[in-house]
Parts: structure tokens; sequence; C-alpha cells
């Protein structure tokens, strides 16, 4: 589910006031393919902030019961980031143009670096009832954002302690170590805590960080942070307390270094300006047959890829924002 509907600019997200020196940014419901189709509850980007570390997008969904309709996001174009995939509950099959093919489980993530260019498509499958998860985007730093495409898969050991149950899929955190690898440097983890745990936890302070409550309640630096609220963490903090109430806690823990750039993100493309995204979309159609290919396009092989026949139509771009897109970050 990593199509975005809408464009940054029109992003009217807010930010809800700040608890104990801790941000929360507010979701908002967005539904992708229609109204009656699956809603997300979206807490990046935001008119406020952008990003987190190199994290640029953030999409936060069920438990919903698919039963009967389902996930189903055909063949789609990327540029310029890597798609982060990680279930609480379902199946969700990928297929992208670099050839790969495999399930998005629970505990198991799914990492697609889209670089120069890249298309694929998720489907849940027909045994899912509940799906439950987040997709979470990375915008790749200019030194390697036209890298060519990859796919990794990995299933990663939690950690247990007193009170907590760590997942590190990105980066090191509590002294475990994803060997997942990212084009900068950032931290993902499911953090699990038992009814009225309490943890400090040690964090990179070269890094941000965002906490985005799953279920359950949770006080972050003292502060109550609100279900399906994206809490943030600015750089310069060394450690965090977690506490759970009476009911445990499902968390997800974001992170990284300060991206230092700007991004225009549209629809499935993040680059450095409106020119750039623009001939993204266009190649996109032309590749899908859509639309012309423009006057003085490159040659050369497809940006998107190939993929399997057999497979349903691909999605078309949207049409693009009668304004010119503004870079941010």
């Amino acid at each position: 589910m990593s199509t975005m509907e809408e464009s940054p600019g029109e992003v009217v997200c807010r930010t809800g006031e700040a608890v104990a020196g801790v941000e929360l940014l507010v979701p908002r419901d967005v539904p992708l393919g229609g109204p009656r189709a699956m809603a997300v509850r979206r807490t990046l980007p935001q008119r406020e902030r952008s990003l987190i570390g190199a994290w640029c997008f953030l999409d936060h969904y069920g438990p919903d019961d698919v039963t009967g309709r389902g996930m189903q996001v055909p063949r789609h174009p990327h540029t310029g980031l890597a798609t982060v995939s990680w279930l609480f509950s379902g199946e969700i099959e990928h297929r992208d143009s670099t050839g790969a093919h495999a399930m998005v489980r629970p505990g198991e993530v799914n990492l697609m670096t889209a670089g120069r260019g890249i298309s694929h498509s998720e489907f849940s499958t027909p045994g899912t009832r509940l799906l439950h998860g987040v997709q979470l985007w990375l915008a790749l730093p200019d030194a390697s954002r036209h890298v060519a495409p990859s796919f990794e898969h990995h299933r990663p050991d939690p950690v247990e302690g007193d009170g907590f149950r760590l997942a590190v899929f990105l980066g090191s955190l509590a002294g475990a170590v994803s060997p997942v690898r990212t084009q900068s440097a950032v931290v993902a983890a499911q953090v699990d805590l038992a009814p009225g745990a309490r943890w400090d936890l040690a964090l990179d302070p070269r890094f941000e960080h965002g906490v985005l409550l799953d279920s359950g309640e949770l006080t972050l630096a003292g502060g109550a942070v609100p279900v399906d609220h994206l809490a943030y963490l600015p750089t310069g903090l060394d450690e965090v307390r977690l506490e759970a109430g009476a009911q445990g806690v499902r968390a997800l823990l974001i992170g990284g270094e300060p991206l230092g750039e700007q991004i225009v993100m549209w629809w499935n493309f993040v680059g450095r300006s409106h020119e750039e995204v623009v001939a993204y979309r266009a190649a996109w159609q032309a590749e899908i047959g859509v639309e012309s290919a423009p006057t003085g396009a490159p040659d050369g092989p497809p940006r998107f890829g190939p993929f399997a026949a057999g497979t349903p139509a691909p999605l078309p771009a949207p049409v693009l924002p009668a304004l010119r897109m503004r870079p941010r970050g």
C-alpha cells in the first residue's frame, strides 16, 4: 500500500500541543482507492514537519476486516525513495520489476529501494482477514538516489528484557543490529511493553526520532501519547523513558540523522525539483502506454523496469497539480 494519493503541498494535517517537550503529530484519515477502499491514518508528511531523519512518509492502517476485498494495489512506480513494509497481522504478496517476489508477514520487513526507478504491486493474500500494519518511505539522499533498484527481506530476532520486547528491523538499537542495508543512517523497531512496564531506552543523540502508538496507553518522556499519534523527539537526546498503562503498549519507533536536504514528493515520486517529478511522471505514462513519450526523451531501457505478464493493469499517474511543486524538508 505505497501509493501516495495527494501532493504534499495539499497536506493540512496539524501538530498537536507539545507535551513534556515531545511534539505530537496528529493523524489524518486518507482513503486509498476511493471512499469504499481501505483507509489509512497518515502522520507523515505534514505541513509543519516533512521529515524525521530520512523518513518522509508514514501510513498506519487497520486492524481492518478485508474479507472479500483485501488490499489491491496494482503495479505502480517509485523513484528516489525506499519503501518499508511492516505488518502486525495479515499477509501481503509483493512483486517488483527487479524480479523479486516475496510475502510480507508479521515480524518480517520488506525494504524495496527504488533508486532511479522501480515498479511493484501489493495484494493481500486470499486467506487474510485482518490486515494491520504500517507503510513507510525513506527519502534517499542525493548522493545515492539514482542507485540501481533492489529488494531485501529480513526477519529480526526480538530482544526481550524486563517488561519489554524489541524487534529492530532497520539500523541498531538496544544492542540489536539489522543486516538490512539502507542509504542513510536510520533506525526502525517495534516496541512492545507489558502492562505497567517502565523502560529507559538509550537513543543515538545524532538522530531525531518518532514514536507511533499503535495500541495501549503510552507515556513518553512524562507526557501521554494518544493512540495513532506520532510523537517527535529532536536530536540531542541520549535516552527516553517509555511507560505503559494497564493495557500494555505496542508502538513503532523510527529515527535517523537529519537528511539535511529538501525534497519534492508527489504521488509515488521523490525528486529535487518540480521539473524532475514531471519527467518521472511522463516516463511512467509512456512506459505503460497511456501517453506518448515527450519530445527529446532519452532512449534506453525503461526507467521503471519490466514486469511479469498476466498481472493486473498498472496504475496510471494522476493529473499533475496546477501549481508548481516546491521543495520541502
